[in-house]
């Protein structure tokens, strides 16, 4: 059953917005209406410019066929790539920017993920393909709003819900599931919207359907929001995590890190990162952390990074002195020693609950020696110790672990010529 439209008409207006008064948009608008078209923008840069937000993309619909679309921008000398000319996508390219351009469509019939779509110049047909109120909206070139589906109002109220039938558009792509507690972490207030809520929890058994890829980019764009914690938490009494990442336990700890990253602390090296929050959640040991990564299709340094968050393998708590910070420094780097710095600190805050003066000042201290790392080698190599008569083999790298804890063991204060001589020591020459 399609949704009931509201009015064709504009129902509000853009402030001015720079990336539509920008020359690379003006150009696209103007090769787009040569010939009498109607353009509009669509999706995220809409909705994002209605909240004041930054814009990523900029996506644009017309009624013309994605041939006549190429046609109209290489006539005017802007770059075209056809994208999906079956799906009526081409992109736009002018300079730097990229403007995805695609054809009004409708469905036809739909086979789950699948659907058989005709072109058409019907704007509410199109938008009742989207998959929320608050990405059905669009705008003209004078910043003018059509929204068919009462978008604005739950944009403006902060409810996250589906164009038509919450089932029927969770059984066309269950990957709107995940986008519905992404699109909450980002955009909601609670509560969420009810009938939402129960399609999602009916149709979580189906995310096992889902590619390890669409899965993990869901996954970590939630986790980049203000406060992705609250909406696990949902996912997890919902039924959802389990069929996921069922190892996401540690809610607590993740809630402080997001405090800490995005409210906190202000401080240049320390931003949103979705990868360090998904590393606090979990709760498993080494091979589980194997398992999510093949089971996400996460790569190696991805995966790499989450196993030094969620197993350490060098402890970093607020109590260790500058020799043993720049230790760990050394072992692990500037980057994962502020992975562990900031994840230790969120766990312990996580465990005591009120905030102490006195360990704030410790977890900073460690991160300002993580800022102004820079890495040491030891300053002796391996020719040093085949030029003192040393055959090859491995008393080699022995002989060289020995001047190497002595060498730390000092702070990393003693110099080539100092270690020459300790290694000299060692080889008894």
């Amino acid at each position: 059953m399609r949704p009931v439209p509201g009015s064709t008409e504009p129902l509000g207006q853009l402030s001015p917005q720079p990336w539509m008064e920008a020359a690379e948009t003006r150009a696209v608008v103007a090769a787009l209406t040569a010939d009498g078209a109607d353009v509009r923008f669509v999706g995220g840069c809409v909705r994002d410019s209605v909240l004041h937000r930054p814009i990523k993309d900029i996506d644009i619909a017309t009624h013309d066929a994605p041939e006549k679309v190429a046609a109209l921008l290489e006539r005017a000398g802007i770059r075209v790539i056809p994208t999906g000319l079956a799906h009526g996508t081409v992109t736009a390219v002018v300079g730097k920017a990229h403007y995805e351009i695609t054809t009004l469509r409708e469905d036809v019939e739909t086979f789950g993920r699948h659907a058989k779509v005709a072109f058409t110049d019907d704007w509410t047909a199109d938008a009742a393909r989207r998959d929320f109120t608050m990405n059905a909206m669009c705008a003209d070139p004078q910043g003018r709003i059509y929204d068919p589906f009462n978008g604005l109002a739950d944009l403006g109220a902060g409810i996250v819900r589906f164009v038509g039938d919450p089932m029927r558009r969770l059984e066309e792509d269950v990957l709107r599931l995940l986008r519905f507690f992404r699109f909450f972490a980002h955009y909601g207030r609670p509560p969420m919207e009810p009938q939402a809520l129960a399609a999602c929890r009916r149709m979580a058994p189906q995310l096992s359907r889902l590619s390890g890829e669409r899965v993990a980019g869901e996954l970590i764009r939630l986790m980049q929001a203000p406060d992705p914690a609250g909406v696990l938490l949902v996912m997890h009494g919902n039924g959802v995590l389990e069929h996921i990442l069922p190892e996401a336990r540690a809610f607590g700890a993740l809630k402080v890190l997001s405090w800490l990253e995005s409210r906190a602390l202000v401080r240049p090296h320390v931003e949103v990162d979705g990868i360090r929050r998904l590393g606090v959640v979990l709760e498993t040991d080494a091979d589980g952390i194997a398992a999510i990564g093949e089971r996400l299709k996460l790569s190696g340094q991805q995966v790499t990074r989450l196993s030094a968050i969620a197993v350490p393998q060098v402890l970093v708590g607020r109590d260790m002195d500058d020799t043993a910070a720049r230790r760990a420094l050394r072992r692990v780097g500037g980057d994962t020693f502020r992975d562990l710095v900031l994840t230790g600190w969120a766990r312990e805050r996580a465990v005591e609950g009120r905030p102490c003066a006195a360990a704030s000042v410790q977890w900073t201290r460690l991160l300002d020696m993580a800022d102004c790392w820079q890495p040491v080698a030891l300053p002796v190599r391996g020719a040093d110790v085949l030029a003192l008569g040393v055959p090859r083999g491995p008393s080699i790298g022995a002989f060289l672990s020995q001047v190497e804890q002595w060498w730390e063991e000092r702070d990393y204060r003693p110099d080539r010529d100092a270690c020459l001589d300790r290694l000299r020591q060692a080889v008894g020459v």
